[in-house]
């Protein structure tokens, strides 16, 4: 039987046989009998083939060793868990940022504590400057998901404080344009905080603020599929989401 997953999680990333091979380095005959014969490669393959494609390994291929290997991979890609933000150590949300080389991303409602820090505003500017994609997604203050979340919380001000956040960023926002800054009207479940292949994942908890949510730390692994479960809610949320405007932080 034809593997007609592997070929649909190809066309999806726009990969070729040819692209796919070369990657993980194989001959492209061979993933070509992966497709075409269904043929079961070798586990190194398979997670190579999962990372290459940025689909959990168990997607493409579903034995009983590779359902077990990717259960204990996801497993591993749990770094830390904390029982509630406040417990998280003061300075590790700039530790991972720092770390970064390619990319950087905050997707949250309003990162407040994050846009009062001065330190990881420099660090944005460091970041930018040597070439890594900085991109900062809050939520837009006039949606209906914003509204909704000030009520979970039992605070009913969630959009003030995205105001706030915007004129904390209005200085990066004015000198540093090559910071990507948008504004989303997603319902978010979780505030993710990413730095390359690492992130902290801030689960959102009805009737409680986040800082009182649990953080996962997690490092991404081939074939763990957790991180990129994640990281693909960033890119799905910044492709719907519009372009911070001036008057968005000044109201004028």
């Amino acid at each position: 039987m034809s593997n007609e997953r592997l070929r649909s999680a190809l066309l999806a990333r726009g990969k070729t046989v040819q692209d796919l091979a070369e990657e993980i380095k194989v001959n492209p005959k061979t993933v070509e009998r992966w497709i075409t014969q269904g043929k079961v490669p070798y586990r190194r393959h398979q997670y190579a083939t999962a990372a290459a494609l940025k689909v959990d390994v168990t997607t493409l291929w579903e034995d009983s060793r590779t359902l077990e290997s990717a259960a204990d991979l996801t497993k591993a890609e749990i770094v830390a868990v904390y029982p509630h933000r406040h417990t998280v150590p003061p300075n590790l949300w700039r530790d991972i940022y720092a770390r970064a080389e390619r990319n950087l991303d905050v997707l949250v409602y309003s990162g407040l504590f994050l846009s009062e820090d001065l330190l990881f505003h420099s660090l944005l500017k460091q970041k930018v400057k040597s070439a890594a994609q900085v991109r900062i997604l809050l939520g837009d203050p006039e949606c209906e998901a914003v509204r909704q979340r000030g009520i979970d919380e039992g605070h009913r001000v969630m959009d003030g404080k995205i105001r706030n956040a915007l004129v904390n960023y209005r200085p990066l926002f004015e000198s540093h344009p090559e910071i990507g800054f948008r504004l989303h009207a997603t319902t978010l479940y979780n505030s993710i905080y990413r730095a390359d292949d690492e992130m902290l994942v801030n689960p959102h908890v009805y009737g409680m603020g986040a800082y009182m949510a649990p953080v996962f730390h997690l490092r991404r692994m081939p074939g763990g599929g957790l991180f990129d479960t994640y990281a693909n809610s960033i890119e799905q949320t910044w492709g719907g989401a519009r372009q911070v405007t001036v008057r968005d932080i000044t109201g004028a």
